[in-house]
């Protein structure tokens, strides 16, 4: 049986936890070719045993490619599409990783190449970068979003989401522009009011630095997607600004009306805002539409000593349970 051969143009933390995920779930299926501008990405790679074949350059190898992922920020592959139309084979599926997905269907059709590529999103990240923090597991149960052109054989499309499903992953179809406008409400949105809260407590933190001091778990979390990439987060913003500026300006407007009913201690409807987002909220826990299906979630209150968490983790283990996912909330910081 002949090999799948992937190649990959970028290896940062997404090209390399797809390419981690297809190696783990299929090594002896999969070929991986993979080209970085960062050398040291490109050995460590070749070392891990993650790419079989590592080149310094774009050039002719990328040829006996049977998917092609364009893994490096969007400006970069906007170059690097150029340089690979010549080399690329008519049979080859070709695909991206990016937040937002208009820009490159344009890119895509000024190139001529409608016809084999489907755009391609991972709903999985993390604040560290790079190869050296990427994982297998990192797509695991996340929704994968094609956004296929629309010359795009069906076919081909299926074979697409198959290879996504062989990484664990969940495939999810939609359109470019729908894809952008989701993306900018659940994604995008919140990162620009991560940082801006972090921007906004910095600036008006005492010199001594008590609000730093003191910042707790409920202000951590929700402020833990600050620390992504400046340079990413730059570029996203740009190519999605006009649904960001939209949904932006919608977000002001609530909050402008949540100062109206704090300054006048209106407490119906601080009440209502509280209780209609913790309704919404709760519902994303229980939802089980769609590909994901119903989780169950179970809260335990454990002292704070050593080999309490691993405790609860065997007698869930010695009772066929699975744990989809485990964090620690401190009570205390629950105000």
């Amino acid at each position: 049986m002949s090999q799948t051969v992937c190649g990959f143009i970028g290896l940062g933390l997404i090209g390399g936890s797809i390419a981690r995920a297809l190696k783990e779930k299929q090594a002896d299926n999969i070929k991986i070719l993979a080209y970085d501008i960062d050398s040291t990405t490109l050995s460590l790679a070749k070392e891990e045993g993650i790419a079989d074949l590592i080149t310094p350059e774009i050039n002719e190898l990328f040829s006996s490619c049977d998917f092609l992922f364009l893994c490096a920020p969007v400006e970069n592959n906007n170059h690097n599409l150029k340089l690979i139309k010549k080399y690329l084979s008519p049979n080859c599926i070709l695909t991206d990783v990016g937040s937002v997905k208009s820009g490159i269907h344009e890119q895509i059709i000024a190139a001529g190449l409608s016809e084999q590529f489907i755009g391609g999103h991972p709903m999985a990240g993390s604040e560290r970068t790079g190869f050296i923090n990427s994982k297998a597991r990192l797509l695991e149960n996340a929704y994968y979003i094609l956004t296929p052109s629309s010359d795009v054989n069906k076919e081909w499309i299926h074979r697409y989401e198959t290879l996504v499903k062989s990484m664990g992953a969940i495939p999810l179809i939609l359109d470019a522009s729908q894809h952008d406008y989701v993306t900018a409400a659940v994604s995008h949105l919140p990162h620009v009011i991560a940082s801006s809260l972090v921007n906004l407590v910095k600036r008006c933190d005492s010199s001594e630095g008590i609000m730093k001091m003191i910042a707790a778990g409920g202000f951590k979390d929700i402020t833990r997607i600050a620390s992504s990439s400046p340079d990413m987060w730059q570029q996203i913003c740009t190519t999605n600004s006009e649904n960001i500026s939209e949904l932006l300006g919608k977000y002001i407007e609530d909050l402008q009306t949540l100062k109206i009913y704090i300054d006048k201690k209106d407490s119906l409807e601080l009440t209502d805002f509280f209780d209609t987002a913790r309704t919404y909220r709760d519902s994303f826990i229980d939802a089980g539409s769609g590909p994901i299906k119903n989780t169950y979630f179970l809260y335990v209150d454990i002292a704070d000593e050593p080999g309490a968490l691993a405790a609860i983790a065997t007698i869930l283990a010695l009772n066929g349970i699975s744990i989809n996912n485990i964090g620690i909330t401190h009570n205390r910081e629950l105000q």
